[in-house]
Order: C-alpha cells, then sequence, then structure tokens
C-alpha cells in the first residue's frame, strides 16, 4: 500500500526572496475593505503578500514599497509602524 506524501505549500518572502513553508511565514493582507494587518494565523480574508518572522524582512519591504505594489495600495507609516511593534512583541519569548 503506497502511502500518500502531502504536498507542503510554498510561498516566497518578499523581503528575502527565499522560498520556505508556507506555515513558517506571516502574512500581511489587504481587508476587502482596505484594512491592512498582519495575520499570524495565515487564514484571514482578503489579498495577502509573505515575510519571514524577521523585522529585517519588514523593513526591507517597506523601503522598496514591494508590498504595496502586491497588495495595490499605499500603505499609511502609522501602519507599518503597528506591523512593526506587533512583529516584535510576537518574536519576543
Amino acid at each position: 500500500m503506497d502511502k500518500k506524501i502531502k504536498k507542503i505549500p510554498m510561498r516566497q518572502c518578499m523581503g528575502c526572496n527565499e522560498h520556505k513553508p508556507k506555515s513558517e511565514l506571516l502574512r500581511v493582507v489587504r481587508s476587502p475593505e482596505g484594512e491592512i494587518f498582519l495575520d499570524f494565523t495565515g487564514k484571514k480574508n482578503g489579498r495577502g503578500a509573505y515575510l519571514c518572522h524577521d523585522i529585517k524582512c519588514l523593513r526591507r519591504v517597506r523601503k522598496s514599497k514591494r508590498i504595496e505594489h502586491t497588495l495595490d495600495c499605499a500603505i499609511p507609516d502609522a501602519v507599518w509602524d503597528a506591523m512593526e511593534s506587533e512583529l516584535l512583541a510576537y518574536a519576543e519569548p
């Protein structure tokens, strides 16, 4: 009897361009209402882009505006600052 090998979905980090399993990455979401936020579950509704759980990757995409292009909207500085604070708080034990 052959065992089915479950395929692991891979996604690319927008900051470092590395391909990693989807479960290891953090999702930045633009909701249908236009709200931008971090989705630690990876299941919220909306257009998404993926990042490592590394603050350097978030800062890199903020500088390059790559996520703004992917999500097709401008992200205010206040939202970037909130996402950075949230990621730092999540990363600390």
